[in-house]
């Protein structure tokens, strides 16, 4: 009898309710890792159950790392409580607290047809899948030369890891047109995970310096992610 095959969806829900980083942090740092809370591994298992449960190829979105509000508190990248409740219908328990890269984020999602259909087609992660913080504030993985050194072979390790749920290998995007493109084509270089990175603009960059222009980053992002389908999807 043949062994059955695992879905996206439990590949993706083994793994992030496994994470456990053990490479040391600068000092006055820490970890920020949500899975530790029972409701966030709730609704990752919910989340992943119901965009991922099946075997289907993904185009990969990765961003940074995860922020205190949004993949810090849910466990879902890019989706704070009110995103994960009002457009991906599950009910939770966290502080209905907005975060500015979500609101970005489900945005556009809306205007590409909704999750469902969004989901089908692409998974967003982060370069780092988990988050760190230092004085109550959020740190990027390439903030700190001592935290990119020792932080490589997680980050390493973990995109391979997540790649293995079901990447498209042709082209991913990279959230982030700087130091995480930057940092994700050398890593690339050496993993040899995707033929092509695409960038475009980091949310939270848009909504804090190029808010008045929201409607025009959507539309940029719907052009790219269309041209990647193409692409991915032939």
């Amino acid at each position: 009898m043949a062994a059955v095959k695992k879905t996206f969806g439990s590949k993706a829900t083994d793994f992030f309710l496994s994470l456990k980083p053990e490479f040391k942090l600068p000092k006055n740092f820490d970890f920020l890792l949500p899975y530790e809370m029972p409701e966030t591994r709730r609704v990752t298992k919910v989340f992943f159950n119901k965009f991922y449960n099946d075997t289907r190829k993904r185009i990969f979105i990765l961003g940074i790392n995860p922020g205190r509000f949004g993949a810090g508190t849910t466990g879902i990248a890019f989706t704070d409580p009110l995103n994960l409740s009002n457009h991906c219908g599950i009910q939770n328990n966290f502080v209905p607290k907005p975060e500015l890269s979500s609101t970005f984020i489900y945005h556009m999602i809306d205007k590409a047809g909704g999750t469902e259909e969004f989901y089908n087609r692409f998974f967003l992660s982060a370069i780092c899948p988990i988050g760190f913080v230092s004085e109550g504030k959020n740190i990027n993985y390439y903030d700190e030369k001592s935290l990119i050194v020792s932080s490589r072979k997680f980050i390493e390790e973990t995109l391979k890891e997540q790649t293995g749920f079901g990447a498209i290998g042709k082209v991913a995007i990279c959230l982030g047109e700087g130091k995480n493109l930057a940092y994700f084509n050398n890593l690339n270089k050496d993993l040899k995970l995707f033929e092509e990175i695409v960038p475009l603009a980091h949310p939270r960059f848009i909504m804090q310096y190029r808010r008045k222009k929201l409607e025009d980053y959507v539309s940029l992002y719907l052009k790219t992610l269309d041209k990647v389908v193409q692409k991915s999807f032939p």
